[in-house]
Parts: C-alpha cells; structure tokens; sequence
C-alpha cells in the first residue's frame, strides 16, 4: 500500500510539472512595495517549480527550464499590477510595453530628490503654501495629451549596454536623455493636503510618473517628489480583479488566471488584430 501511494503521488508530481512546463500566455501579478520587478519574478518562478517539484536549475539553464518574463518594470519602491508572460506569451510582452498604463501616485510639495521619488537623497526644497488646489488642477492640463518628457537618471534606461541608474550610482558622470513624446491620455487630482497630492494617471508606453511629479513641482515654481506610486491597471489588466497576490502563486490558481486573461485580450478591440502562437495553446 505504501508502495502505491509513493507511486500515486509520483504521478501526481509528474502532472503538475506537466502542466506548468505547458503553460503559455499572459497573466498578472500583485507586485509589493519594495523589491524590484526582477526579484519578484524570480520569485514566482521559484515558487512555481517547487510546487512542481522540479529542482532549481541553474541560472545558464533557468529561462530554458520555465520561460518567464515581465511586461513593463515597477520601481522597486512602486506597487501594483505586473503582466508576466509565461512560455510563448513571453513573445507577446511587448504589446504590453507600448499599451496604456493607470497609475495612482501621491506626490509631496516642496521636496525634490535625485531619484524624483522617496528612494533617494533631498537636493531640493522651496516653499509650497502658496500652492492652492486650482494652482495644481491648471498645471495639471499642460501634462495632458501628447507632450515632451525627460526622463529620469535614476531609470532602466541604457547607456553602453548598462542602465543609467547603476552608472549613476557607480559614480559616473551621465547626461539626461533628451526630451522625448509621450502621451498622457487622462490626468486628475484625486486628493489635495498640502503637501501632499494624489494623482490618477492613464498614459501610454515610455512614461515616467516621477518625471511629472518633478515637472508638476517646478511647473508650480516649487519641486515635487513622487512618495507613493501604484500601478493600478496596465493593458486590460486591473490591480483589483486581475492581479494575483503572492498566497496566489499556484500552478492551479495561475492556470484558471491564464484562461481568463487570454479571453480577456481576445476581447480587447485594440487587440484583436493581434496574431501570435497562441490560438491553440493557450488552453491548461
């Protein structure tokens, strides 16, 4: 009988490696406050093997083991909605690099940092009691439609091969890049209690919401900092009815997610044109 039951349980094993070596397409996660995109990634990955029982493989054999990837960097300090593509959805992350994005961000009045977020260290401060709600909400609609934005040191960005934020924090001299288009595609002040203010954002791929909080306060002869940044929707994946949280991180439970989340992008208008490898292997 135990013999059987190791047996059973073998199998049982061998399915769910199966089953998540078959996943492909796109899903969302919950992203916390604190680690980077990367980490959180890997995280997942190894959380998933592990149900799966699979031995971590080394990092040369890691992407051939579960190929795995993410659709747009959060800040290690930002939270919020992270579209992860998992076997041949990994080819379709780049849809979501350029689709439009909703972030809710709360900004701080009279504070500038070189990271133009918490994170970093204060190079600035100015008065901010002069600032009334109108002030903000006129300002706010020179940031709206197709604008010219500079994007910040501190970024994934590259340079030589290496982002600027590590040549940055090497010590090296960088220059911004130059200013570049954007969109923004709706812009609103939710709350105003000075200093702080909170913000929803919908913009489209390339967007920095720390660049604007910086904008905003010098558009308002102040400075600004960004203190807390949530993505709360990206493509047609929302932070409340799509994002999986970490308890979440189940083969069973991120297998019912792709099912829904690739009927979800055949459904979406803009997306419809959209051919990939997909059509028949979505299912798991």
């Amino acid at each position: 009988m135990a013999g059987q039951g190791a047996g059973m349980e073998k199998a049982a094993g061998k399915a769910l490696a199966a089953r998540l070596l078959s996943f492909n397409g796109l899903f969302a996660i919950r992203k916390p406050k604190g680690p980077t995109s990367a980490a959180v990634l890997n995280r997942l990955r190894e959380t998933l093997l592990a149900e799966a029982g699979i031995p971590k493989p080394s990092r040369r054999k890691r992407s051939h083991m579960l190929k795995i990837g993410h659709g747009g960097i959060l800040d290690s300090t930002a939270a919020g909605v992270l579209v992860v593509g998992v076997g041949k959805g990994t080819k379709m992350l780049s849809g979501m690099l350029a689709g439009s994005k909703k972030y809710t961000a709360v900004g701080e009045l009279g504070k500038a940092t070189d990271t133009f977020d918490s994170s970093g260290k204060v190079t600035e401060e100015k008065p901010y009691d002069q600032i009334t709600k109108e002030d903000l909400e006129n300002v706010l609609q020179k940031f709206t439609g197709n604008i010219m934005q500079v994007p910040p040191l501190y970024s994934a960005l590259k340079k030589g091969g290496q982002r600027l934020s590590t040549l940055v924090k090497k010590g090296e001299l960088v220059e911004a890049k130059p200013a570049r288009p954007v969109v923004v595609y709706n812009l609103t002040l939710e709350n105003f209690k000075p200093p702080l203010f909170t913000i929803d954002v919908e913009c489209g791929g390339g967007f920095y919401v720390r660049s604007l909080v910086n904008d905003i306060g010098r558009e308002l002869s102040s400075c600004a900092t960004v203190q807390e940044l949530t993505r709360t929707k990206q493509g047609p994946f929302t932070l409340e009815e799509h994002a999986l949280s970490e308890d979440k991180w189940t083969i069973g439970e991120i297998g019912q997610s792709l099912e829904r989340c690739m009927l979800l992008l055949q459904e979406e208008p803009s997306r419809k044109k959209l051919k990939t490898e997909l059509s028949e292997e979505h299912s798991v």
